[in-house]
C-alpha cells in the first residue's frame, strides 16, 4: 500500500534546516583540513634541518646499485629509532628492505631510489667539474634526497596520527640498483604490494610536478649476453682458436645495422663488459650488456627477440656458443589521475622554494661551464599534464622500474626541485646541487607536498576509491601486466661489487660528520657558491 505524505511547512523547514546543517558540516570540514595542511607543513618546516642532514650524509656515501650498504644501514636506523619495524633483504636483496609502521586499512608505501651513478664524484657546490674521489661514483642524479622526502613526510604524518588516532599503515622502501632497472619488479613477484592500497614515489628534478597516465618514457628488458669459444696462441696457432670477442662484435656489428630499421621510439644500447684478457689469446669468453628500451611490453619482447636472433647469427659466425641473463626490467609507466590531481592541488598550497643569489648563480655559473641554455633556477610549478600512450605523440626515452608497481598498486611520482634545468642527466654537473642550499630548499618543499598528499589518502575515503576505480577500469581495462623477468631470473647482486670494493675506502674518509660540521659543504670547506671567474 502506497503512503501519502503531507509536506507541512514545518517538513520543508526541517529539510531547509538540514541542508544547510550539512552545508556548514562540509564547510566546517574543508576549513579543518585546511589548518591541518597548514600544521603539516608548518611540521615539515620544522625538520628542515633533520632533512638536511639526511641529504647530506646520504650524498657522501655515493654509493652504486646493490652496494648501498651505509645508505641502507642509515636509514633502516632512523627509522626504526621512530618506531618502525623494517624487514631487512626482501627479495634476495642485501641492500633492499620494508620499514612499516602503523595498523589497518588504507596501506600506503612511499619509495624512492637510492643508488648512484659510476664517475660521478663531484664536490657540491662548486660549477666545474671537481670530484671529492676522483673516478669514485658520486650522486650524479640526485638520488639522495628521495627518500629524505618520503621520511620526513612519513614521521611528520605518523606524528599527527599518533595525536589524533588515525588508522593506517605506512610502509617505507628504498629503490635499489635503479639505474640499471633491477629491483622493483622482484619485489612486486615476491609479493611486497599485494596488500597496499596505494603508492607514493619521489624523484629528483628541476621542478615541481606531477603526471598522470601511460606513455611515460619506455619500458625495457636488461640483458647481457655471453658467448663462449676456445682458447689459443693469436700468433702460433689461431686456427685452433674461437673467439667469443668475434662474436660479441659481430652482434653489436648485427644490431647497429637493424637499429636503421626499427621504430623511432626504441632504445637500444649497450656496453662490452668482457672483451677477452690480453692480444695473445684468443678470447674464450666474452659478454656485452644490452638495454633494450620500447614503448610497451608486446614492442620490448619483440626487441629482446631481435637481440637473441643477433646473438644466435653472432655464435654460427665464430663457431662459438651463447647464453643469456636478464639483469633488469622495467614496463613502461601508468600514473593515477585522481591521486596526481590531488597531488598537483597540493603542489599549489606549497608553491615553489624561494632561490637566493648565489643559488642562482651556482646554477647559471654551472649551465654557462657545459654549453648549456644559461636560465638559472625554475620559479613555477608545472601544469598538470597527461601522458598520452600515443607513439607518435612520445617517441620513446629513459624508463623506471617504478612501471612494475604501478601497473599493480594505484601510483604517482612527485617530482621536487632540487637540481639545475638543463644538464645532461647521469653526468657529474647533476651532483653539482644536491648537498647544496638548492637541494635543501628543495627537499623541504617536496616533503611538504609528500606529507599532504599522504595525510589526503588516509582521511579522504573518496580520493582512495576514486584511485581505486581509475586503476582497475581506466588504466587496467585493456592492458594486463606480465612481468618481463621470467621465473628462473634472480636479482643481479652481483653488480658493481669490484667498483665499490675499489672506492669506498677512498671514499669514506669523507663521509659527512653532521656532529662536527653544519652542512656537508663546511666540512670539505666550501665556499658557497664556488664559480670560475
Amino acid at each position: 500500500m502506497l503512503i501519502k505524505t503531507k509536506r507541512t511547512p514545518l517538513w520543508g523547514a526541517l529539510i531547509l534546516a538540514t541542508s544547510l546543517l550539512n552545508t556548514a558540516c562540509a564547510e566546517v570540514t574543508s576549513a579543518n583540513s585546511d589548518d591541518v595542511k597548514k600544521d603539516l607543513i608548518a611540521a615539515v618546516d620544522a625538520r628542515a634541518k633533520q632533512a638536511q642532514v639526511m641529504n647530506d650524509m646520504i650524498f657522501s656515501f655515493g654509493e652504486l646499485g646493490f652496494q648501498e650498504s651505509e645508505t641502507s644501514k642509515y636509514l633502516t636506523k632512523l627509522l626504526e629509532d621512530n618506531g618502525f619495524v623494517v624487514e631487512y633483504g626482501i627479495a634476495g636483496i642485501p641492500t633492499a628492505w620494508m620499514a612499516t609502521w602503523g595498523a589497518g586499512k588504507p596501506v600506503i608505501a612511499l619509495g624512492s631510489d637510492i643508488d648512484g651513478i659510476p664517475k660521478a664524484s663531484q664536490k657540491p657546490g662548486v660549477a666545474y667539474h671537481e670530484p671529492i674521489v676522483d673516478g669514485a661514483p658520486g650522486h650524479g642524479e640526485g638520488h639522495n634526497s628521495g627518500q629524505v622526502v618520503n621520511i620526513i613526510a612519513a614521521l611528520t604524518v605518523k606524528k599527527y596520527m599518533e595525536e589524533h588516532g588515525i588508522k593506517g599503515t605506512l610502509k617505507i622502501w628504498p629503490g635499489v640498483a635503479e639505474e640499471q632497472l633491477a629491483t622493483k619488479a622482484y619485489y612486486v613477484r615476491e609479493g611486497y604490494f599485494k596488500d597496499v592500497d596505494a603508492v607514493l614515489f619521489s624523484h629528483v628534478w628541476d621542478s615541481m610536478g606531477v603526471m598522470w597516465g601511460g606513455g611515460m618514457g619506455n619500458g625495457m628488458v636488461s640483458v647481457k649476453y655471453n658467448f663462449f669459444g676456445e682458447s689459443a696462441h693469436s700468433a702460433g696457432a689461431p686456427w685452433r682458436g674461437r673467439s667469443a670477442a668475434d662474436a660479441v662484435e659481430l652482434m653489436n656489428i648485427g644490431m647497429n645495422y637493424r637499429r636503421e630499421h626499427l621504430r623511432l621510439s626504441q632504445r637500444t644500447h649497450s656496453v662490452i663488459t668482457d672483451g677477452g684478457d690480453q692480444p695473445n689469446v684468443v678470447p674464450s669468453k666474452a659478454s656485452i650488456w644490452y638495454f633494450f628500451r620500447e614503448k610497451d611490453f608486446e614492442h620490448i619482447k619483440s626487441l629482446w627477440d631481435i637481440g637473441d636472433k643477433m646473438a644466435e647469427g653472432a655464435s654460427l659466425m665464430t663457431n662459438t656458443t651463447w647464453d643469456s641473463t636478464v639483469l633488469g626490467s622495467a614496463w613502461p609507466w601508468h600514473m593515477n589521475k585522481p591521486m596526481a590531481v590531488d597531488a598537483h592541488s597540493n603542489m599549489e598550497l606549497v608553491g615553489m622554494p624561494s632561490w637566493s643569489e648565489k643559488d642562482l648563480t651556482l646554477a647559471k655559473s654551472l649551465q654557462q661551464e657545459i654549453g648549456a641554455e644559461v636560465v638559472g633556477l625554475n620559479t613555477e610549478i608545472r601544469p598538470l599534464q597527461e601522458k598520452a600512450m600515443d607513439p607518435k605523440l612520445n617517441m620513446g626515452g629513459g624508463s623506471d622500474d617504478i612501471g612494475d608497481i604501478s601497473w599493480n598498486v594505484p601510483t604517482i611520482t612527485l617530482f621536487y626541485p632540487a637540481n639545475i634545468p638543463n644538464l645532461p642527466g647521469h653526468n657529474w654537473a647533476n651532483a653539482v646541487s644536491m648537498a647544496t642550499p638548492i637541494a635543501h630548499k628543495g627537499i623541504v618543499a617536496g616533503a611538504k607536498v609528500q606529507a599532504l598528499n599522504l595525510y589526503d589518502l588516509l582521511t579522504n575515503q573518496q580520493l582512495m576509491d576514486d584511485a581505486k576505480h581509475y586503476f582497475s577500469d581506466v588504466q587496467n581495462k585493456d592492458t594486463q601486466y606480465q612481468p618481463l623477468l621470467r621465473p628462473d631470473d634472480k636479482p643481479a647482486t652481483e653488480l658493481n661489487v669490484e667498483i665499490m670494493d675499489s672506492y669506498r675506502s677512498k671514499m669514506k674518509p669523507y663521509y659527512y660528520q653532521p656532529d662536527k660540521y653544519d652542512t656537508y659543504l663546511e666540512q670539505l670547506g666550501i665556499t658557497y657558491p664556488t664559480v670560475k671567474e
